[in-house]
């Protein structure tokens, strides 16, 4: 009995929550469509946003394939410039650095040929006195007997007459002088003097004889030696070692200012000549200041 009651008033009650129910499902079904419409539009804008990042993204590479191309173009132009700047420029260029040392080449070799001209015509002027002596010594009427004693003539009256050629002459007292034999070096350089005192040697035979006065330490005839090489033959190979011993003689008679003159004067005029270091030292040497100049090519001594 009881529980049919219970079923009695259940019955009386669910008609009575239905229709609240139901409207409850419609509002559900409602926003879940308008959720679905939302969730619609949002794919449309992503897809439209996506296609159009697509397009963007590919006008962005053919932009880059452009820049590339036009890049490509301006290096094979820069290229070809550089090219043809090399072949207008640099070629000539080489060609002409070429040229220069052939010229170069050319003009040692003429350099070369003047010296042994130099040489050969110096040669063939003392065989021209050697034989002009010759002709002298043909056409000498002979000579008179020798006096008779007690006269005061001596056995020097031909001392002016050529014993040897200038050649051997010069060259016989080189050899004395190199190998130390300077007693008789000075000797057969006073007789070239004597009788070649004309020839290309004179100047030469002059020098050494200062010089080996020099080496003996007569120092006064050691300076008029030089003295006379400065004075009589100016423009002579010999000079710049002349001019220099003249310095270094003066020093050696203490007479140092006037030697330091000398040295002065010698850098003055020749400041690349190999003696001028030594001029320079020797200036240093006595509290004086040198202004030679660096011997940048040494100048080369001739006809020893």
């Amino acid at each position: 009995m009881k529980y049919k009651c219970l079923g009695v008033l259940a019955l009386l009650i669910a008609p009575a929550f239905a229709p609240a129910a139901s409207r409850e499902i419609q509002e559900l079904q409602r926003d879940v469509g308008l959720l679905q419409e939302q969730v619609k539009s949002l794919q449309m804008s992503q897809n439209e946003k996506l296609a159009a990042l697509s397009v963007l993204v590919q006008q962005a590479l053919d932009a880059s394939n452009k820049a590339n191309t036009s890049v490509a173009v301006i290096q094979n132009g820069f290229q070809q410039n550089l090219r043809d700047q090399e072949n207008k420029v640099v070629t000539p260029v080489v060609g002409l650095a070429t040229r220069m040392d052939q010229m170069s080449m050319d003009f040692r070799t003429l350099q070369g040929a003047v010296s042994d001209l130099t040489s050969m015509i110096g040669k063939l002027q003392a065989q021209l006195t050697d034989l002009n002596n010759a002709v002298k010594v043909l056409q000498t009427p002979p000579a008179p007997p020798p006096p008779a004693a007690g006269t005061g003539l001596g056995p020097n009256a031909a001392a002016d007459t050529p014993t040897q050629s200038a050649t051997d002459l010069y060259e016989s007292a080189g050899r004395d002088r190199q190998s130390g034999k300077l007693d008789l070096a000075l000797k057969e350089y006073s007789d070239y003097l004597r009788w070649y005192g004309n020839t290309d040697y004179a100047p030469n035979a002059q020098y050494y004889i200062g010089w080996i006065h020099y080496s003996q330490m007569d120092y006064d005839q050691a300076l008029k030696d030089f003295d006379l090489v400065l004075e009589k033959y100016e423009d002579n190979n010999k000079v710049p070692d002349s001019l220099y011993y003249k310095g270094m003689c003066l020093v050696k008679l203490g007479r140092r200012t006037q030697g330091a003159d000398e040295f002065r004067e010698f850098l003055k005029r020749f400041p690349n000549h190999d003696l001028a270091r030594q001029a320079c030292s020797q200036l240093t040497g006595m509290g004086y200041n040198c202004a030679a100049r660096s011997a940048a090519t040494p100048a080369k001594r001739k006809k020893s």
